[in-house]
C-alpha cells in the first residue's frame, strides 16, 4: 500500500531484543498497568527517526536530533521517505519494515496522524514509539520540539513511562465472491477477506450517494440492534478522543481493554454509545441495499455493499508508547481540551 500505515508486516513477530529488553526491565508499576522505568537502559542503541511526510518543518529538528543522538554513540536510522524529503545519509535510510527489524526505539516527528500511520506499521515488530508534536492537538505526540532532546536523553537513560495501547483489526467479507472489495484506496487486499489494522477507529459511514445507511450490529454472535444512521464509529480507547468524541462518545482511559460503539447521527435518538469488552467480536451486516464506506483511521478506506460483513476485533498486536516519567494523562486532557480555563 502506498500509505505507510497499511504496509504489510509480519502477522505476529516477537519484539526485537532491543525493544523487548527496554520494556521488560521496568522497575515499577503505575495505575492502569503502565510501567515506569527508573534504571538506565542500554537497549536503545539503535534509534529510528521518522518524520511527517513532506513536511518542511521537520528537516531542521530532525537533523539536530540525529546529530545529538550520534554524539551519544547511538546508531541512527532514518525512514526512507523522510530521508528523501529532508536529506540525510542514504546508507542509514531504510524502509519501515527494515526499521521494525533493526530499531530498538522509534522517534516520530509530526502530529497524531503521523503517529497513527507509523504505529500500525511498527506494532507487529514491538518497537516502542516516542512522539514529538508538530501538529495541532497532539494526544499521542506529547513531546514538544523545544524539549525534545532533553526528554529523549532521559528516555535513553531509562527514565520513562511505558504504556501499551490496543489496536483494532477489521475484516471485510463480501456477501458473494467478486473480483474486489471495491477498494477506494490502493493496497487494501482485494477479494474476500480484506483485513486492515486501525489504531484510533474503524468508521462505517454513508457513501457518495448520501442518505442514511442501514445495518445490523452483532456483538459476540448476539444481535444488538438494526441501526439507521449516517454511520457508526468503532473506537479503541486511544480513538475515544478523536472522531468518537465529536460524535458524543465517552473519553475512555487508554489502560482499559474496551471498544466503543458510537452511532453517527442515528435516526432513532435513543441509540446511544455502547462500551463492550476488547475481547468481543463486533459484526456489522449491511441491509436494505445500502452502500457504505469503511474508513480505517481516516487513512485508507473500502466500499462495501448490501449483505457484506464487517468484523472488528482487538488485534493481536499492541502499540508501545514511551512517555517522559512526569507524564500525566489527565493533565494532557486538561491541556488539549482546555478544561478548567476561566470563561
Amino acid at each position: 500500500m502506498n500509505d505507510p500505515a497499511t504496509r504489510p508486516g509480519p502477522r505476529r513477530s516477537e519484539p526485537s531484543s532491543h525493544a523487548a529488553g527496554a520494556v521488560a526491565t521496568a522497575a515499577g508499576q503505575l495505575p492502569g498497568g503502565r510501567s515506569v522505568q527508573r534504571t538506565p537502559s542500554r537497549t536503545f542503541g539503535t534509534v529510528a527517526l521518522i518524520g511527517k511526510y513532506k513536511s518542511p518543518l521537520i528537516a531542521e529538528p530532525l537533523a539536530d536530533l540525529a546529530r545529538h543522538l550520534a554524539a551519544r554513540g547511538v546508531e541512527v536510522l532514518i525512514d526512507r521517505l523522510t530521508a528523501a524529503h529532508v536529506g540525510g545519509d542514504s546508507a542509514s535510510a531504510l524502509s519501515l519494515e527494515e526499521i521494525g527489524r533493526r530499531a530498538g526505539l522509534a522517534v516520530v516527528l509530526g502530529g497524531d496522524g503521523t503517529m497513527l500511520n507509523i504505529a500500525r506499521t511498527l506494532a507487529p515488530f514491538g518497537v516502542p514509539l516516542v512522539g514529538v508534536n508538530q501538529g495541532r492537538l497532539g494526544f499521542l505526540t506529547d513531546l514538544s520540539v523545544d524539549r525534545m532532546a532533553v526528554a529523549i536523553d532521559a528516555i535513553l537513560d531509562g527514565h520513562y513511562i511505558a504504556e501499551s495501547r490496543m489496536l483494532l483489526e477489521a475484516t471485510i467479507t463480501p456477501a458473494a465472491p467478486r473480483a474486489a472489495v471495491d477498494v477506494a484506496a490502493p493496497g487494501v487486499p482485494a477479494g474476500p477477506p480484506a483485513t486492515v489494522l486501525a489504531f484510533n477507529d474503524v468508521v462505517i459511514s454513508k457513501g457518495e450517494r448520501g442518505g442514511m445507511i442501514e445495518f445490523d450490529v452483532i456483538v459476540d454472535g448476539q444481535y444488538v440492534t438494526s441501526l439507521r444512521a449516517d454511520g457508526l464509529i468503532i473506537a479503541s480507547p486511544t480513538g475515544s478522543t478523536a472522531y468518537a468524541l465529536s460524535s458524543g462518545g465517552p473519553i475512555v482511559h487508554p489502560s482499559l481493554s474496551v471498544m466503543s460503539l458510537v452511532p453517527i447521527c442515528p435516526h432513532t435518538l435513543s441509540n446511544r454509545p455502547i462500551i463492550v469488552s476488547a475481547s468481543s467480536s463486533i459484526e456489522i451486516r449491511m441491509q436494505g441495499g445500502s452502500e457504505a464506506v469503511v474508513r480505517f483511521d481516516s487513512h485508507s478506506d473500502a466500499v462495501i455493499g448490501s449483505a457484506d460483513r464487517l468484523q472488528v476485533r482487538r488485534s493481536d498486536h499492541d502499540v508501545m508508547l514511551l512517555h517522559p516519567d512526569d507524564y500525566d494523562y489527565f493533565h494532557m486532557l486538561r491541556e488539549k481540551l482546555k478544561w478548567s480555563e476561566a470563561l
